[in-house]
């Protein structure tokens, strides 16, 4: 136990797939959780969405480090015979399947309830266990578009935009964790597991709330709330700006040459600019291409304006910020070579070599897992040559 592994005793078992379910799995392992992954034999669908990297892809690795896998042919009766004795003793059970399809596996939660009637039963899916859309199938971008998040990122061209990284499976997979993390804690309270239903829909409109109310109550549009604001281009790359303080627009003009707007009563405070910022933002941006990106962020660090050179992940991972805080742990992986991932909030730094830095490939603890649950020698072999187990 303790802040380092408070789940030391906890006891997971994992069917889901993708990311969000299995990453929340996976920060339940860094926690000190038992975490076993139950996948098919031609693995978790993560592996292979990307460029495929042996039995890993950038999206399966993040989300199984520190877990065991064990791969089942879950149409064997066999197979779900061992997931019975596997989930028997278990704490916590997360499936990622649409709407009625652990039901026809046979895992659903009144059947799993029924062998461990204290489990936690966590159903991550993407439009949620009821309603119209519950048996749709869906990624990440497309609750992007659904829960309104891409009208809110249009670019220069006006045209509604995903963002580029998996959001809506990244939140999602942080509040499926919470709420299996506090339900842990009730459950020394409580005599009876329970079902946790989390939707990406769900996450994906959590995240997006402050944005939700600002447009219900202007009518169907956020306004922007300080002007100038947002990205701009210089004479080498991109720099992002806030002018949050009024105070701050007179050093802003000065730095870009820009001293005839300062009295200008068009732009005499932020509701004036607000109303002329079609004016406004091409003479600043006018302004910011006559000087590189490192030279605006001098002058804007001196003017103690808000502001950052929009990086590449390659600039960011190797910044001396990012390296003094040590955010990044860069972790060797089979068939991979050294990734870097971020060491998440609260849990101890990952260390390349060690369990919970490992990925696991599929099958690679199969026969471990079931010697643990009651299998001989021999029984393990008849499963593995008839087929119903894989081994790495």
């Amino acid at each position: 136990m303790g802040y380092d592994a408070p789940f030391k005793d906890i006891k997971v078992v994992d069917l889901s797939q993708g990311v969000a379910g299995p990453y929340s799995a996976m920060l339940l392992a860094q926690y000190g959780a038992n975490v076993i992954k139950v996948e098919p034999h031609d693995g978790d669908w993560s592996r292979f969405i990307s460029t495929r990297y042996e039995d890993h892809s950038a999206f399966s690795v993040p989300a199984n480090l520190g877990k065991r896998s064990i791969s089942l042919d879950l149409k064997s009766e066999a197979a779900k015979k061992a997931v019975e004795r596997i989930i028997a003793d278990a704490d916590v059970f997360i499936e990622g399947f649409r709407p009625g399809v652990i039901e026809r596996l046979g895992f659903g939660y009144d059947a799993v309830s029924a062998i461990n009637p204290g489990i936690i039963y966590l159903s991550i899916s993407g439009f949620g266990q009821v309603g119209p859309y519950r048996e749709r199938p869906a990624m990440d971008p497309i609750l992007q578009a659904f829960t309104g998040l891409m009208s809110q990122n249009k670019g220069f061209d006006d045209i509604p935009h995903r963002v580029g990284v998996i959001v809506s499976d990244m939140t999602t997979a942080l509040y499926a964790f919470q709420s299996v993390a506090v339900s842990l804690y009730a459950k020394r309270d409580e005599p009876k597991g329970r079902h946790i239903d989390v939707s990406l829909m769900q996450g994906t409109a959590c995240l997006q709330v402050i944005r939700m109310i600002m447009t219900h109550l202007s009518g169907g549009e956020a306004k922007p709330g300080r002007i100038p604001a947002g990205s701009f281009e210089t004479s080498d790359g991109w720099i992002y700006f806030l002018l949050f303080k009024e105070s701050e627009w007179a050093p802003l003009c000065d730095m870009l040459d820009l001293n005839y707007l300062r009295d200008d009563p068009r732009y005499a405070d932020n509701a004036s600019r607000l109303e002329n910022q079609d004016e406004l933002m091409p003479i600043v941006q006018t302004a910011f291409r006559k000087m590189t990106s490192d030279q605006c962020c001098e002058k804007l660090a001196e003017a103690r304006i808000m502001h950052e050179k929009v990086n590449e992940y390659t600039d960011f991972l190797r910044h001396p910020q990012v390296e003094a805080t040590g955010l990044i742990a860069w972790l060797d992986q089979p068939g991979i070579g050294k990734v870097p991932v971020p060491n998440a909030p609260g849990i101890m730094p990952l260390v390349s070599g060690t369990p919970l830095a490992m990925s696991p490939l599929v099958g690679e603890h199969s026969e471990a897992i079931l010697s643990e649950h009651g299998y001989s020698a021999d029984e393990i072999s008849r499963l593995i040559s008839d087929g119903v187990v894989k081994v790495a």
